[in-house]
Parts: C-alpha cells; structure tokens; sequence
C-alpha cells in the first residue's frame, strides 16, 4: 500500500563532502524532508539532476569542471519542474542575478545558512524566494539609485529608471496585503491604475512575479514583515 505523504526531495550539489554531509545530518532530522542524491561538481550535478528528478536541488555556484550557473541553465532545459536554492560562500551581485534570471528562487550565503537555510527551504517549498539579506541590501540599493549614479540599473535592460515614488507607495501596500481595491481607495485612484502600476514595477525590477516583489519589499525593508 503507497503512503499518501510524499517527501519534500532534495539533491546537493557541493564540491565539499564535509558540506554535503552536514546538509544531509541537517536534513536528516527534518520532517517531510528527503536527501535522494548528492553531487560533487557541474557536470555530475546535471547528469544525477535529470535521472533523480529532485524537487529542490540546493547548488553552490563555485564547482569544478562547470559552475553553478551553467549546470542551472543546462538542469533547466532538460529537468524544468527542478526548483533551485543557491548555497554559497560568495556574494557577487552579477553572478546571483544570472542565478535569479535563470530561476532560482533561493540564495543563501554559507555563513547565514545555520540561520535562514531552512527558512529558505521552506520558502522554496512553498514556491516563494528567498534571498540572503546582504543580497536582498545589493539589489535594493541598484533599484533605488538612479541611472548613472552609481548602479547598474539592471532592471529590464538598463533602460528603466528606478521607481518613483508613487510606485513604492503602490508597492508597500500590496506587501503589506491590502487589495488593488483599498490601494486605490487609499490613493484616491482606480484600480486599474493602481494594476497599471503594479505591473510596471514588476517590469522596471525584472520579477516574474509579484510574490517574489512582495518578498523582496520585505526583505529589504520596504515594509515589515
């Protein structure tokens, strides 16, 4: 008789085996969790990613023969329903938005994992990203300078300027849970208009969607959690 529970399924990717080993006893104690294989490099990870099919593979970006970005875009195309939580002892904004845009929904530094690693877990269980707060800091202060001040302003190819201040005041009250509708009320506009702006924040800082902007906006202290 098949068990109605199905564990949570999780593959990691590390060069270290004392990391592997230490993710494995963290998760071995963890309910609804399961370890189904480990990887040591890129290349290893891909091939084991596409025949265990995991439901949550948690990578660190600097492995031998291939790094963390190019396994993600090649466990992408060929394993699309994997999620992916990057595990990592460095904090390079380009590298973790190359990580962001290829999909991961996690991003976690070693040195805050025995804080927010199983909170990040979690998250990504629940289809939600998690980003270290020294990243989450990174990415707000690129969106909040202006163009040619300083960042990059990644957003959707460099073209966008950062959000006005309309715009954050749209979006710390949809972070903060209110409807399109008491948003608007609130502003004294329509809903569509307040629709319009949503959608033009989610444009100007490249999310997907707009829980991920929502956990963004809390992460980087838009507004309380």
């Amino acid at each position: 008789m098949t068990s109605a529970f199905k564990p949570y399924r999780i593959m990691i990717a590390d060069e270290q085996a004392v990391v592997r080993r230490g993710l494995r006893s963290l998760f071995d104690v963890q309910s609804g969790f399961e370890i189904c294989t480990e990887a040591a490099s890129g290349a290893e990870a891909i091939e084991l990613a596409k025949k265990y099919k995991p439901d949550l593979l948690i990578l660190d970006l600097a492995m031998p023969d291939m790094n963390g970005i190019e396994a993600m875009e090649t466990i992408r195309r060929d394993a699309p329903l994997v999620q992916f939580l990057v595990l990592t002892m460095h904090l390079t904004e380009e590298l973790a938005r190359q990580a962001l845009r290829i999909g991961a929904l996690g991003y976690v530094l070693k040195s805050d994992a025995e804080r927010d690693l199983l909170t990040a877990v979690e998250q990504v269980r629940r289809k939600q990203p998690f980003y270290t707060a020294r990243l989450a800091v990174a990415l707000a202060e690129n969106f909040a300078l202006p163009q040619g001040a300083g960042g990059n302003g990644n957003g959707n190819g460099g073209s966008e300027s950062p959000l006005t201040e309309r715009e954050i005041d749209v979006l710390q009250m949809l972070a903060e849970g209110k409807s399109n509708k008491q948003v608007a009320a609130a502003m004294n506009v329509s809903v569509r208009t307040v629709e319009s702006h949503r959608n033009r924040i989610m444009h100007k800082m490249n999310f997907g969607s707009f829980s991920a902007l929502v956990r963004f906006a809390v992460r980087h202290s838009l507004v309380e959690p």
